[in-house]
């Protein structure tokens, strides 16, 4: 098994992150884009000490910038996870 550290890489802290938690009491997190929904129900679950109801991901692939000397270079492809919690539960991002 993974270790918790190893999955879940932050909470992100975006204008639509805020807006989920204020209203559906769902948490955006960057995750390991090799981890599956149960690892990261499980890791969520351990780290926070919250019930999680739902797990949805968003895979992304990373973007393609071209350099000055007409190489290109590709940025990591990464994944979010949106984490549905329990009525009542609560992440303590501070």
């Amino acid at each position: 098994m993974k270790h918790v550290n190893d999955i879940i890489k932050a909470v992100m802290t975006t204008e639509k992150g805020t807006t989920l938690q204020e209203r559906q009491n769902r948490y955006m997190v960057r995750v390991a884009p090799a981890a599956n929904k149960i690892e990261i129900r499980k890791a969520v679950e351990d780290l926070f000490n919250v019930t999680v109801l739902a797990v949805n991901t968003q895979n992304y692939e990373g973007r393609t910038k071209v350099l000055r000397n007409r190489r290109t270079a590709k940025a990591q492809d990464w994944k979010r996870a949106i984490v549905t919690l329990k009525a009542g539960d609560k992440i303590d991002l501070l």
